[in-house]
């Protein structure tokens, strides 16, 4: 049985090395257009529940990959400088680059074949080709796929600093030229993500549509100084772009299946992309394990197991992403505990019962300010 994965990112490196370590007998390579090294973006965050899956599924793996992560214990909301901290919304964080050179390591010691630097114009030969190749995935678009892409209007920038912050954080600051927020937060010892995000209609205001890097980042700066502490932001490919919200009603074509990314983006506010990425690779090694080399079995069982979990997420994610498009109005109409609490329900699945159970300390608050 030959396995060809195309992508690596988390989704391809975590289910050719669970798929390897189950059959040591089978090839498995993975092939990757860029450099062993190159990677874009800053940290990846995942929440506790993201985290209890791997430790369930994975327990060796999320045993090594604990000890190497930042962890705390709330997040927070920052709105007219002052801050409401949510209890029991615990997250953890990783530099994407040590993630993925740690997946390589041990695809390396398992066996897998690594094959970085190939850039495929068509699809490969093998018995099951998975596409984990991201949202320009070159299996998806060999064919037999339907994808659809919904773009935001909304406008971000992906940087990094070296202000090291408490926790998972969201920045809401209002200048002349309109609203921003951050979504900052450590992934180590030294170093944070720092995304920042602004309307359209602030996006040309301030004229960001009209700088290069230098004068955008240089102007991120100031609008976001009193968080900063005199740190600078950092780049890296950090474009301002527009996200797409990429779906897949179909995920199988023939011997090749859809994973992570290629299969659908989920919105970063919903801190779910890599442990969706883990999730898909984890299911699919399952599926492999109850059908063996039958292809279209494991693709079917596959679908079976994941179609449910993912459209529901994917559901949540896009509710989460509409919040964001309308977070000026929602800056201007709330405080900084109503806006807490209105980010908190953005989804429609977080109900207050299930609210005060997971943040008690928080709903407190909001029971007194209401």
């Amino acid at each position: 049985m030959q396995i060809c994965v195309v992508g690596a990112g988390p989704a391809g490196l975590l289910f050719a090395l669970l798929a390897k370590r189950r059959h040591p007998g089978w090839r498995v390579e993975v092939i990757e257009q860029n450099p062993p090294g190159a990677t874009f973006g800053f940290g990846v965050v995942f929440s506790q529940g993201a985290l209890a899956f791997l430790e369930r599924d994975a327990p060796d793996l999320h045993a090594a990959l604990a000890a190497r992560m930042e962890s705390w214990p709330m997040q927070r909301i920052v709105h007219r400088d002052e801050a409401v901290d949510i209890d029991g919304n615990g997250f953890s964080a990783i530099a994407r680059l040590q993630l993925l050179e740690f997946l390589q390591q041990l695809c390396r010691n398992a066996g897998v074949e690594l094959r970085f630097g190939q850039r495929l114009e068509a699809v490969p030969e093998a018995d099951l080709v998975v596409g984990a190749d991201g949202l320009n995935s070159v299996v998806r678009e060999g064919g037999g796929f339907a994808p659809q892409v919904e773009w935001l209007s909304n406008r971000f920038a992906w940087y990094g600093t070296r202000q090291r912050f408490d926790c998972l954080t969201l920045t809401f600051r209002e200048l002349a030229e309109g609203a921003f927020v951050a979504h900052h937060y450590r992934y180590s010892a030294s170093m944070s993500t720092f995304i920042v995000e602004c309307d359209a209609a602030t996006f040309a205001r301030a004229g960001l549509d009209r700088m290069g890097d230098d004068a955008s980042r240089a102007y991120c700066e100031r609008v976001f100084a009193p968080d900063l502490g005199g740190q600078a932001l950092e780049s890296n490919k950090s474009v301002w772009r527009r996200f797409p919200l990429l779906s897949n009603p179909v995920w199988t074509a023939g011997n090749r299946v859809l994973i992570g990314d290629a299969l659908r983006s989920m919105h970063f506010s919903i801190g779910s992309g890599t442990r969706l990425a883990f999730e898909d690779a984890i299911a699919l090694d399952r599926a492999v394990g109850e059908a063996g080399e039958d292809v279209p079995a494991v693709l079917a069982a596959f679908e079976r197991e994941r179609r449910p979990v993912v459209e529901k997420l994917f559901n949540a994610a896009s509710a989460s992403s509409y919040w964001y498009e309308e977070f000026p109005a929602r800056m201007r109409r709330f405080d900084a505990l109503g806006l807490a609490y209105d980010y908190m329900t953005r989804s429609g699945r977080m109900s207050d019962e299930r609210l005060r159970a997971l943040a008690p300390s928080f709903m407190m608050k909001v029971k007194k300010g209401s």
